[in-house]
């Protein structure tokens, strides 16, 4: 049972839920490969540095340290995927991120005025996009790299037209 769940009011049920796209860890795991890389080169090369001779402590613990980062930047690219959640029940549209410090947004479904997508094409191709939900009174929100953002903007019409 996820925080929405958890959060819902009387008589409120879950009408549909999606997150973040996969597409937000490309980055982390492309970083997090490219310092794992020059880790294991540092830690390699300290190694046989320290067979020949030698003595490179600094060398391998910097290849360690580096080592460390990679796997913090991966680990905070899933946190941040597996810890959003974007859900329509049978009365509001929510939204939470984050893990530690959270941010969550509700918006009534009677207060709802307009719901947009934003695709590039890549993310027309891969099923990713920013959903812009417009309430009454002005009220902005957007909410970006959200799976099947079309069939969020279709859900949430089909909620509010009856």
């Amino acid at each position: 049972m996820g925080y929405m769940e958890r959060n819902l009011v009387q008589g409120e049920t879950v009408l549909y839920k999606t997150g973040l796209h996969w597409i937000v860890l490309i980055v982390p795991l492309i970083v997090s490969l490219v310092l794992g890389v020059f880790g294991l080169a540092f830690v390699i090369g300290g190694y046989e540095a320290s067979g020949k001779r030698g003595s490179y402590p600094g060398m391998i613990i910097v290849g360690l340290l580096v080592l460390i980062g990679a796997g913090v930047l991966i680990g905070a690219g899933f946190i941040r995927k597996l810890s959003t959640e974007v859900v329509l029940s049978n009365k509001r549209v929510l939204i939470k991120s984050g893990l530690i410090n959270r941010t969550s947004i509700e918006v009534v479904l009677q207060k709802v005025e307009s719901i947009g997508v934003d695709e590039s094409a890549l993310g027309r191709l891969l099923g990713y996009g920013g959903v812009i939900l417009r309430g009454t009174g002005g009220t902005f929100e957007k909410f970006g790299t959200i799976a099947h953002p079309n069939e969020f903007r279709r859900q949430v019409q089909q909620q509010i037209s009856g």
